[in-house]
């Protein structure tokens, strides 16, 4: 949603700061490559109302263009969540945290190093005679 509201938002809120500042770049240079020069003029000269009622004349190629990257934003930061959420599940299962990447202790339900709680990566014993494994103030 962050995504949708401003190119670069959802990628933010998804901690990839470079892809983050190249969709803020990508949205300004397109703007100004598309937006009429009379339409920042009206800006300069009224504020927000004269820049609506400039709006009003833009083409739809301007809004196309405009509503394309938004898009194609969006669709970037849902793969890019998507490659996140892998990644974190990948390490998870190798016996490391899967926010700082640092090994984790097996009898701690945290990371050592960062705090981040593995409750989610937590697997049940499937059996009763691997329960009676556990140290009774487990």
């Amino acid at each position: 949603m962050f995504a949708f509201l401003y190119p670069g938002l959802g990628h933010v809120y998804l901690r990839a700061w470079l892809r983050a500042i190249g969709w803020f770049v990508l949205a300004i240079v397109a703007a100004a490559l598309v937006v009429p020069e009379s339409a920042i003029v009206a800006y300069e000269q009224g504020g927000f109302d004269a820049l609506y009622a400039a709006s009003q004349d833009f083409g739809t190629d301007v809004f196309i263009s405009l509503l394309g990257i938004r898009i194609l934003n969006v669709i970037d930061a849902y793969l890019t969540a998507i490659r996140q959420t892998q990644a974190s599940e990948a390490v998870a299962e190798e016996g490391t945290c899967p926010s700082c990447g640092k090994e984790l202790d097996p009898e701690l339900d945290f990371c050592p190093w960062c705090t981040t709680r593995l409750d989610q990566y937590e697997e049940e014993p499937e059996t009763e005679a691997e329960n009676d494994d556990l140290v009774p103030w487990q």
